[in-house]
């Protein structure tokens, strides 16, 4: 099952409390105060993986924990430091501090510093001085960093395929990149995003948009949230509709409810299922397309060449961003 959002506990490790404790040396009793500070908290880093279904093997973990320091130890020794975690997740996630709101998006596979372990805490020779010589006080150590944090993934691609349910976009998909995803004749045969590699460049096929989308109708925000981080977006329109012109219309408009920002992204236009209609409409719609676009392309997923063309010129229109 694909999960894009996960609620968990996330902390550093607590750093190891310091000690009392007495030097022993030969022939001398209680030579002075030996009592070592205890050892770091283990710190907490993140790390993108190119795996958008990587928060599922999360699905079950609600807490997640670097380890602790150790005890400080005897002879001025310090205890040991606790171990770090590393916590893989989809590139693209963002995570939030519930209570806080503060957060980090992980936007490549570099390690990325996230919480910071506590503290050890003194042993009691820290506290030595002339005129403390037998100090007898220690002091805890220190908590780490950590909390509740709120993990959502928000997909980085290059090509995103927006419309209607049924506009073709996972058969496009499954033809230009060999994908494998679920395809049928029926509303939201797509409940998670399917990813595809054309040439070098991902593109994703993400759940369909409905009118009302943009206020959570439908598939709402689940779809919307992964448009946020693609390049460029290439409008699936079929050529079932009688206006095709104004399908495009409520899809920006919908985009728009949702992120002001998204209609400013790069636009293609593609008509599918030309199958359907007759040589002069489809040039007819291309027509009216042309007018605000200049990559305005169409298909037949029943046409092998016409796939071969459209993967050509989307790759060149990719090249150019």
């Amino acid at each position: 099952m694909f999960i894009d959002e996960l609620t968990v506990n996330i902390w550093a490790g607590d750093g190891g409390n310091g000690i009392v404790s007495w030097r022993h040396e030969k022939g001398i009793d209680h030579a002075g105060p030996g009592g070592g500070d205890g050892g770091k908290g283990g710190d907490v880093y993140l790390k993108g993986v190119h795996d958008i279904g990587r928060l599922s093997e999360h699905k079950f973990i609600k807490d997640f924990k670097a380890e602790n320091g150790g005890l400080g130890l005897g002879d001025c020794m310090h205890g040991k430091s606790g171990a770090d975690i590393t916590i893989e997740l989809p590139i693209g996630s963002v995570v939030t501090n519930t209570k806080t709101g503060e957060f980090v998006e992980v936007l490549n596979t570099e390690p990325i510093f996230f919480l910071k372990g506590g503290w050890g805490g003194f042993g009691n020779n820290h506290f030595k001085s002339s005129k403390n010589i037998r100090p007898r006080e220690s002091t805890p150590g220190k908590p780490g960093q950590g909390g509740e944090f709120f993990i959502e993934l928000k997909l980085v691609v290059d090509l995103g395929l927006v419309g209607f349910p049924n506009a073709g976009k996972s058969s496009l998909l499954n033809s230009l990149t060999r994908a494998k995803a679920k395809i049928g004749n029926y509303e939201f045969t797509t409940l998670s995003p399917n990813l595809g590699d054309l040439y070098g460049f991902i593109i994703a096929d993400i759940p369909g948009l409905i009118e009302g989308a943009g206020e959570g109708k439908g598939l709402g925000h689940k779809f919307l949230r992964h448009i946020t981080r693609t390049k460029m977006l290439l409008h699936c329109i079929s050529c079932e509709h009688e206006n095709p012109k104004e399908i495009y219309n409520i899809l920006r408009e919908e985009l728009k409810k949702y992120d002001p920002t998204l209609l400013n992204k790069t636009e293609a236009i593609l008509l599918t299922k030309t199958d359907l209609i007759d040589g002069d409409k489809l040039q007819s719609y291309i027509k009216l397309f042309k007018k605000s676009h200049d990559n305005v392309f169409s298909l037949s997923i029943l046409d092998d060449n016409s796939i071969k063309t459209l993967g050509d010129q989307l790759v060149k229109v990719l090249r150019n961003l």
